[in-house]
Order: structure tokens, then C-alpha cells, then sequence
């Protein structure tokens, strides 16, 4: 019953308008005050909460990601997809969908991606003759292949909330992503041939190569990030601090794109945008703390397994619930909500965790494609001057080809496992 009242409570107060985290944070202290604890020890589990050495990658990865959208290495990045995919039928949308590949290995955020790159796609798209709908609907739907292939800020978020290994996920993620990029591709090509898209002069060797040299730099990122890792070199966390002090050297020294008295805006971007993703991990921390003291997962678990004791259907139950609940929540605070209550019955029907991680990232992603809240629809429809119900509608065919992937990685776990079993 306690419990209850603390849901209704957090609801109540994003209704009136709370932050997710604030609210969420809010009902948790007053139902542990409540239950005889004191501000100390409150204080207390939240601050073990956020005590982790896995938490200090987040600020990392979004000041790389706010750094390479803000200094011009997007139009590297996007020029070198074309010069490959360009000439093919529907080449832009080619594009968008490989530049977002490329991108995801520096930002981590699908966010980054549609706000990033979405801006010079959409409007390279609209000179060349692609109506608003298909141009805004593939750029918001490739963005979602940044959180899935590493770096991921979700991935990190997860591994930290259930204590699995942020290296192994990383891994396990890059052929999903990929399969996600072929996936869209292949919808684009239908498109192309059914509305008759147009495509790019195919480019020579020699533009190629210049296009690769141009962005050859930026494109390391991510190598050094999964080199680093599979071979040992350093832990994600440290792959963090990394990427923000090569993503520095690059804009500032090599590309020459930013001044150091520049840096102070991104900064403080950075910083507040860690800021209110660590107060929803401390809320959640106590969310977690109350939901082990009323033994809500062992519950639900034994509810699932009178239900059925197959994983398989409990992965399926469980995705469902994500996908019709991340039409409506904001995908970072569903996850941080579901994950703690859903992970552990997952490691009880022996689903391996980096596994069932992956799931539940690609799942909370393509929720961001999910109207009316879908998060990512709103930057794309900002930044690309389209109405949102257009968006909305547009959009909703591109659930399939992640659809897709979703229902291969719950029935082969390989597609997950292969990776990271070749570094444990």
C-alpha cells in the first residue's frame, strides 16, 4: 500500500507540473520519512547511489558529444557518408542513416544525433527535392543507433543501475546498432524506388579518399573507444574522460574550430544537463532501496512465474510494457523507473544481464520514436521546422526495421553475446 501511495504521489506532482526527477525524488524522501528514517540516513543512500566510478563517464560522453556538435564535425562526418552512399537510390537518406553510424560513435545520445546532424540533413534533404515527412522521419529514426552502438549514455546508465559490466554492453551493442542501420537502409531503398528519390553523381576514388582524410580523425573515436576497451587499456569510465580530451584536442588544436575561452559555454552545458540526469540516479537509488525493502521484485517474480516460467515470454511481456509505456514517459526516466524492478526478475529467469540490457536500451529507444512522446520527434521537428503531427504520422512506419531487431536480439542471444563473450 505504501508503495502505492508514493506512485500516486509522483504522478500527482509531474501532473502539476514537478521535473520527473524532482517529483520522483520528492515522494521517495517523504515516504522514507514517513517510514521512520532520518534526512541523514536518506542522505545517506543517495549518496552511495551516486558513489560510483561508472556515473563519472556520463558528464564525459555528453561534453564530447555537446563539444563535436557545436564546432563543425558533423559536416566532416556527413560529407564522407555521402562520397560512399550518395549515388545509391534514395542517397541522402543513405546518408543521414551512415552519418548517423559514424556519429554514434562520439555522442552516445540519440538526442545529440537528431539535434546535431539533424539540421544539416534535413535541410541537404529539402534542397534536394525529399518531401519534409520522409526527411524528417529517417533522420529521427537513424538517431537511434547512437545510444545502441558505443559509446551509449543509456548503456552506461543501465550497467551503473544494475551493476552490470558497461564494458561487456558496449560490446554488445554494435551489432544490434549495425543491424539497425542495414534495417533502415533497406526501408530507404524502398522508398526511393516507390517515390522515385533522387540520388548523387557517384563519387571518384579520389573524392573519397578526400572526404575520408577530411574526417579520418573524428572517425577514430570510436576505435580508440572499443580497442581501448576490448583490449584492456582502460575501463569505459576511463574511455570517458578519453574521448572528452581527444574530442578537445581535435576541435581546438587540429580542426581549429573552437577557442579555449569557448569551451566555458559547453561546459556549463554539460554540467547542467549531469546535474538533473544524477538527481533522477539518486531518486531512483531510494526508488530501488524502497522497492528491495518491500520486495517488489520477488513479487513480481513469483508473478511471472506462475504466469509462465519460459524467459522468452517473460522478455516479451516485459518489452510490451516498455513499449506502451514509453509512448507516453520520457525514455531515461522509464528506464531508470523499470530497470531496477525488471532486471532483477530478468537474472532470476537466468537471462543473461548484458543481454536483457541491450534489449531494454533498443526498446526505451525506439520509444523515442514513439508518438505523442516520443523526445526524439520533438528535436527533429524543432530543428527541422516540421510540424509535429506531420512528424508524428510520418514516422510511424520507421518502427518496423527496429522492430525488427529487437525481436531477432530476444530470440538469438548471440546477436548480443558474441562480442562481449570473446573479452570475458
Amino acid at each position: 500500500m505504501g508503495v502505492l501511495i508514493l506512485v500516486l504521489a509522483w504522478l500527482a506532482l509531474i501532473f502539476i507540473g514537478y521535473p520527473i526527477g524532482l517529483s520522483l525524488l520528492v515522494s521517495c524522501v517523504g515516504y522514507l520519512l514517513l517510514a521512520g528514517y532520518g534526512l541523514p540516513s536518506v542522505a545517506g543512500q543517495m549518496f552511495n547511489v551516486l558513489n560510483s566510478f561508472p556515473i563519472l563517464a556520463l558528464p564525459m560522453f555528453i561534453f564530447a558529444a555537446n563539444l563535436m556538435n557545436k564546432t563543425g564535425v558533423t559536416d566532416r562526418l556527413f560529407n564522407f557518408a555521402q562520397s560512399l552512399v550518395g549515388h545509391i537510390p534514395g542517397g541522402l537518406g543513405h546518408v543521414n542513416v551512415l552519418a548517423s553510424i559514424f556519429f554514434s560513435g562520439m555522442s552516445g545520445s540519440a538526442l545529440a544525433d537528431s539535434g546535431g546532424l539533424g539540421k544539416l540533413e534535413i535541410k541537404m534533404m529539402r534542397e534536394a527535392g525529399y518531401d519534409d515527412e520522409f526527411s524528417g522521419s529517417v533522420t529521427a529514426a537513424s538517431s537511434i543507433i547512437g545510444p545502441i552502438i558505443p559509446p551509449s549514455i543509456p548503456i552506461v546508465l543501465y550497467g551503473v543501475i544494475t551493476n552490470t559490466s558497461v564494458g561487456s554492453m558496449f560490446m554488445g551493442g554494435i551489432i544490434p546498432g549495425l543491424l539497425c542501420g542495414v534495417a533502415f537502409m533497406i526501408m530507404v531503398y524502398i522508398f526511393a524506388k516507390v517515390r522515385n528519390y533522387p540520388k548523387s553523381k557517384k563519387a571518384t576514388l579520389k573524392e573519397v579518399f578526400i572526404a575520408f582524410k577530411s574526417s579520418f580523425l573524428a572517425l577514430l573515436t570510436p576505435v580508440i573507444i572499443v580497442v581501448g576497451i576490448f583490449s584492456g587499456r582502460f575501463s569505459p569510465t576511463e574511455a570517458a574522460v578519453i574521448t572528452s580530451l581527444y574530442a578537445i584536442i581535435l576541435c581546438v588544436f587540429v580542426y581549429k574550430k573552437l577557442r579555449i575561452r569557448d569551451l566555458w559555454p559547453i561546459v556549463k552545458e554539460t554540467v547542467e544537463t549531469a546535474s538533473s540526469i544524477g538527481i533522477i540516479i539518486a531518486a531512483v537509488g531510494l526508488f530501488s532501496f524502497i522497492s528491495s525493502r518491500e520486495r517488489i521484485p520477488q513479487l513480481l517474480t513469483a508473478f511471472f512465474l506462475d504466469f509462465s516460467s519460459n524467459p522468452i515470454v517473460f522478455i516479451f511481456i516485459s518489452n510490451i510494457l516498455i513499449f506502451v509505456l514509453g509512448a507516453f514517459i520520457e525514455s531515461m526516466a522509464l528506464m531508470l523507473t523499470l530497470v531496477p524492478i525488471l532486471a532483477p526478475i530478468a537474472l532470476s529467469f537466468g537471462i543473461d544481464p548484458v543481454q536483457y540490457g541491450i534489449i531494454v536500451v533498443l526498446n526505451l529507444m525506439i520509444s523515442t520514436l514513439t508518438p505523442p512522446m516520443g523526445m526524439s520527434l520533438f528535436v527533429v521537428s524543432k530543428v527541422g521546422d516540421i510540424p509535429f503531427a506531420n512528424l508524428a504520422r510520418a514516422v510511424l512506419i520507421w518502427l518496423i526495421p527496429p522492430s525488427i531487431v529487437l525481436i531477432l536480439t530476444m530470440l538469438i542471444p548471440e546477436i548480443t553475446l558474441f562480442l562481449p563473450n570473446l573479452i570475458r
